[in-house]
Formats: structure tokens, C-alpha cells, sequence
């Protein structure tokens, strides 16, 4: 994927993380229990500074001309496995679902560490 699509879909997603944090704290609050709201809570972190760290990797890419494709693919993994899968969970109370949400930490983690591991070789 592109530099410029990562932004564009990294904006919408920074976008969304901001109506599901507005959603979870109005139509969510009455519904569900205070701890199914903080793992809501949790999602709608993780999603938002990974949709920052998007926008700004993929311009440190563009900037410095380092490769960070598969950091940014990774990160992008990461929301949808991790936030989305809490996300669900909050909304179905389908437990198993949280058996699923490490995998999307795993993306964060190895996002990371490969987009250091370019920095320390290329730039």
C-alpha cells in the first residue's frame, strides 16, 4: 500500500476510533457492565494511537525514504485484530473473542520492532 493511501485510510480510522469512543461512552454506558466498558475503553485507545502512529510512520517513511511497509501493514493488522476483537466482544459477550486479541497485540509488537529495526539500518 501506498504512503498516501496509509494516510487516507489511517485519517478514517483516527476518525472512527473518535465515534466509537463517543459511542461506547453514550449509547454504550447504560448497557454495558464497567468492566466490558473499560475493555471498550482499551479498544478505542489501542485503535486511536495505532491510527496516529500510521500517519506518522508512513510520513517518516516518506520523509527519510525508509521501507515501512510491512511495519505499517502490520500496525494496520493490529487494529483490526485487536481493537476490532474487543470491540465485538463488548458488543456480542462472546468470550472466546478475547482469545483472538493477542494475535492483534502481536501485530503492534512486531510493527514496532521491525520499524526499529529500519531506523537503526537505514537511517
Amino acid at each position: 500500500m501506498s504512503n498516501p493511501t496509509i494516510l487516507v485510510i489511517a485519517s478514517f480510522l483516527a476518525a472512527l476510533a473518535v465515534g466509537l469512543g463517543a459511542f461506547g461512552a453514550h449509547a454504550l454506558e447504560e448497557s454495558l457492565s464497567p468492566k466490558r466498558l473499560d475493555t471498550w475503553n482499551t479498544a478505542v485507545t489501542y485503535h486511536m494511537w495505532h491510527a496516529l502512529a500510521l500517519i506518522g510512520l508512513a510520513l517518516i517513511s516518506r520523509v527519510f525514504e525508509v521501507d515501512l511497509t510491512w511495519s505499517l501493514n502490520l500496525i494496520l493488522v493490529g487494529i483490526f485484530i485487536f481493537s476490532g476483537s474487543l470491540y465485538l466482544l463488548c458488543l456480542t459477550d462472546t468470550s472466546w473473542l478475547g482469545a483472538i486479541t493477542p494475535i492483534g497485540g502481536i501485530c503492534f509488537i512486531l510493527g514496532w520492532i521491525l520499524a526499529g529495526w529500519k531506523f537503526i539500518t537505514q537511517i
